[in-house]
């Protein structure tokens, strides 16, 4: 029945819209409510035991370190590699080594102390860039797949293969990059959650 569908008059930065839904109002009703004091729930799965509302480390462990000034701390995910491929690019190109260490995020390998150190967020990838002329420099550390690419250019790509010496050209190769980071994780993971992963469809998540 038509009458039933609801229909929502909302305010977007002063601009009003209608949202039209499928959904009745009785359908609607038993939707869920958020509390007033959300409460974590531990969810199934490696995942679910894995992700916790809190920061910090969960173990006592320190991250092992190659003999290059360029230490990657990563794994094989859609964004953990990104690093690694731009690196390679680097090394074809100019012959920078590296060194490249797994962090298994399934294995929490993330909360360790030391890595907790190079990214407070214990999110892969994470980098550190150590001064070989002098060891008592503390090393740089970087962390967020964008921020480490802009570095690792910025720093190592001096004939500007990859990142445009001139303004426009650099400009225009951030601003995609940072369209990349802010937006296909979003298409990709949280379009596949939406439609795929919850237990519950919700008809406005999968159209957005």
């Amino acid at each position: 029945n038509d009458s039933n569908k609801t229909q929502k008059n909302i305010s977007l930065a002063g601009t009003p819209f209608t949202i039209h839904s499928k959904t009745t109002m009785a359908e609607e009703a038993k939707a869920y409510v958020p509390p007033k004091v959300w409460k974590h729930k531990p969810g199934p799965g490696i995942w679910g035991k894995l992700n916790q509302p809190t920061a910090g480390p969960r173990s006592e462990k320190e991250l092992p370190r190659g003999k290059h000034a360029i230490q990657l701390y990563s794994m094989a995910t859609p964004n953990g590699i990104k690093a690694g491929i731009f690196l390679e690019e680097l090394y074809e190109a100019y012959g920078l080594e590296y060194d490249a260490w797994l962090i298994h995020i399934a294995q929490g390998q993330q909360f360790t102390s030391g890595f907790v150190k190079v990214n407070p967020n214990s999110k892969i990838p994470a980098l550190l860039v150590y001064d070989l002329t002098d060891e008592k420099k503390p090393p740089v550390r970087v962390f967020e797949s964008a921020s480490i690419l802009l570095y690792i250019a910025e720093n190592f790509d001096k004939d500007n293969k990859f990142l445009p010496k001139d303004p426009q050209g650099r400009i225009e190769t951030i601003s995609w990059l940072f369209w990349q980071i802010g937006s296909s994780p979003y298409l990709g993971g949280g379009g596949f959650g939406a439609f795929f992963g919850a237990k519950q469809k919700v008809e406005f998540a999968i159209d957005k």
